[in-house]
């Protein structure tokens, strides 16, 4: 096989570590912050943590290591979504595990936590992990969404575990994944089964951060791919200035790459779903405010446009979430399999027609119909609505046509609309991990590894002050529990990490809301082009503009 040139550079990065981390395995001590307590519901967190809520934050620094010396056997698994920079977070954890000891074994679990179960597995050596450093993708052993969260379940990842001598797991994963590991955490530690867990937080919609956590990985290359595929746009858009580009990203539950992409590119529009939750903003409400742009550029001979919509929008529109609420209520059960077997779309919008209230109806008759049948689709395994299908950039734009047509009626409006979609979701999962995301990355299995040899479990590896350069960046851990609440899930409280959602009052969304009133009528495009691997680090070495401006 032969590689480009890019890739076979890329091998050859030496990523960054942070300045503790560099001292050598000898010389890294630990020094112990506060206790924690989680962000909500202390008294029932801690009752279902009783072995490993509380625990002190922890930050590593240059001194003489006084942990015990041990052969390690360490298991990893990727969970979830690719993001990239997954397997720096490996090959951290590996030249670590070997940097204390070259005895010390890494398994690597294919097909994430399913692979654990069914005990399937590789281990690690120099040739096997030279391949994948410094590359995008979760392809060095795969990844799954089995989730880890039953008795049985535990008790056989405890005997793989104990089968192959493994004294501790990483977990790379989002907000989900690392519950589960705090779970399994607590698990091991109540039945002393000697097993350390250690999570790492990966997710590219940005929604697993805190104060402690200023970033999870992948999101800085994701939106830097997404953003130069906009900048592309934005410059065809005012190059044959005929066509108005609805673009969708990734974010289910928060709009963190939208706001980024946003900062990034300087689009016409961008919707904020926890800002459309706050104004309780209907359809019709942002639509109008689409169309608004639409026409005061149209009034200067500008007939085009870009506009960023995150992949959730609709889940934050109050009058929609009531309409799936509805949809959900009224196809439970065996109805679905009544309403499947209607005939013709005709008796089937009679069918809904007949179960919806008022309220609801009058939106979903608003709906383009090719989103109406979106909402009637496979179910998810709950039964409910399976809001990621529905083609959410194609929804706005057709919204925005009526109301431009309506415009045109009352001779308020003479442009043109011709819009065109766009959605960019895969294409920023596996790229080359920037510089940012392959040094951070590589640090926090370096870290991971590093948690483990000091006896920690149920902990986040940690790396801060990540606005600055990579010498400067503080290297620790905190209990995964410090950022969890109690959440209603399939009718059942769970202990989970809470989403961070876009903060209306922070930095991100302050810059950008001062600003989008002349975005959205000026053509005021930014290009970031494509991600920088080499040249100065003002250039190659760049984090998110979210993650600077909230360190300013």
């Amino acid at each position: 096989m032969k590689l480009s040139p890019l890739q076979m550079s890329r091998y050859q990065y030496n990523p960054k570590l942070p300045g503790m981390l560099r001292n050598g395995i000898s010389e890294i001590c630990v020094q112990n912050g506060s206790a924690t307590e989680s962000v909500a519901d202390q008294e029932k967190i801690k009752a279902l943590f009783p072995n490993t809520y509380g625990k002190n934050e922890i930050t590593f620094k240059k001194g003489q290591n006084t942990s015990a010396a041990k052969k390690q056997v360490v298991g990893v698994i990727l969970s979830g979504g690719q993001a990239p920079g997954g397997h720096n977070v490996i090959c951290g954890l590996y030249d670590a595990l070997k940097a204390t000891d070259a005895e010390n074994v890494l398994y690597g679990f294919k097909g994430g936590p399913s692979g654990l179960l069914e005990d399937d597995y590789i281990i690690f050596d120099d040739d096997y992990i030279n391949q994948y450093r410094n590359t995008g993708g979760f392809d060095i052993i795969g990844s799954g969404r089995t989730k880890l969260e039953s008795e049985e379940q535990f008790a056989v990842v405890a005997e793989v575990c104990k089968k192959h001598g493994i004294t501790a797991i990483v977990i790379i994963g989002g907000d989900d994944s690392n519950t589960n590991a705090a779970v399994l955490a607590e698990y091991f530690a109540a039945n002393n089964t000697g097993v350390q867990v250690i999570g790492c937080p990966k997710t590219i919609d940005g929604d697993l951060k805190n104060e402690d956590i200023e970033c999870s990985f992948g999101f800085d290359t994701a939106t830097k791919t997404y953003s130069e595929m906009i900048g592309n746009i934005g410059r065809d858009a005012n190059s044959a200035k005929k066509y108005w580009h609805f673009v969708k990203v990734m974010g289910r539950s928060a709009s963190h790459v939208a706001l980024e992409c946003a900062l990034e590119t300087q689009p016409n529009i961008c919707l904020i779903g926890e800002e459309v939750a706050a104004k309780k903003m209907s359809l019709s409400e942002i639509a109008n405010y689409i169309a608004d742009s639409v026409a005061n550029r149209a009034a200067k001979g500008w007939n085009f446009g870009v506009a960023i919509i995150p992949e959730g929008i609709v889940e934050f529109v109050p009058e929609f979430s009531v309409l799936i609420a509805e949809i959900n209520e009224l196809l439970a059960g065996e109805k679905t399999e009544a309403f499947n077997a209607l005939p013709t779309w005709k008796d089937k919008y009679d069918f809904i027609e007949n179960g919806l209230t008022k309220e609801s109806m009058a939106v979903f008759a608003i709906l383009p119909e090719s989103i109406q049948q979106q909402l009637f689709l496979e179910r998810d395994p709950h039964g409910n609505v399976q809001v990621s299908l529905i083609e959410s950039e194609k929804l706005f734009s057709e919204l925005v046509k009526n109301n431009l047509a309506a415009r045109k009626a009352e001779g308020t409006y003479k442009g043109k609309f011709t819009p065109i979609h766009h959605f960019f979701g895969y294409e920023g999962r596996c790229a080359f991990p920037s510089n940012f995301d392959a040094d951070y990355c590589y640090s926090l299995g370096y870290n991971a590894f590093m948690l483990i040899q000091y006896g920690y479990t149920g902990y986040l590896s940690k790396v801060s002050n990540l606005s600055k350069p990579a010498e400067e960046w503080v290297a620790g851990g905190m209990p995964i529990t410090k950022m969890m609440n109690i959440e209603r899930r399939n009718g059942k409280d769970k202990p989970v990490i809470r989403k961070a959602l876009v903060e209306l009052d922070g930095k991100p969304f302050k810059y950008f809301e001062e600003r989008r009133a002349e975005w959205a009528v000026e053509t005021c495009y930014t290009y970031p082009g494509a991600i920088q691997y080499y040249g100065p680090s003002e250039v190659c070495d760049l984090t998110t503009r979210t993650l600077s401006l909230e360190q300013e």
